[in-house]
């Protein structure tokens, strides 16, 4: 069986607190480390996705609508799903999170503040595909998931 779960893919999260919620895959750790010795990957995910915005609206509002909350943790591959959405090359999943961010809360912190601002800039204005239409798996990543 080859392997489907790359850097770059998007998925959804089953189990723990984040259960529901769509990430993308940073880097994958097949063979396991020594702290956590099972297949796993390190994800950078929407805590919360951003709300419509209309015309009408004011400055302020749209503002407050458009804030994501984003979040980044290690998860075993057997808690997560696998879509069918890949992140576009030029947003390169490695260079959202590292892992000497994640060894102490202020680097997490650092990476969380990071990723807020990247996944705000393409989610206001997502990149176009090849057919000139808006790149898929930044749209879906940025849609709050209705279940």
């Amino acid at each position: 069986m080859g392997k489907f779960i790359k850097p770059g893919k998007v998925v959804i999260l089953l189990q723990g607190r984040m259960a529901g919620k769509k990430a993308v895959v940073v880097k994958t750790f097949d063979e396991g480390t020594k702290g956590r010795q099972f297949g796993h990957c390190l994800v950078a995910g929407v805590k919360r996705a951003p709300l419509k915005v209309t015309t009408k609206m004011s400055q302020k509002k749209v503002e407050k609508r458009t804030k994501v909350k984003p979040f980044v943790r290690y998860v075993n591959y057997t808690h997560i799903m696998p879509t069918r959405y890949n992140i576009p090359s030029d947003l390169e999943p490695k260079s959202l999170v590292s892992d000497a961010q994640m060894e102490n809360p202020e680097g997490r912190t650092e990476a969380r503040k990071a990723l807020a601002k990247v996944f705000r800039e393409k989610f206001a204005s997502p990149p176009l595909g090849k057919d000139g239409k808006h790149d898929g798996g930044v749209c879906f990543l940025a849609k709050k998931m209705r279940f």
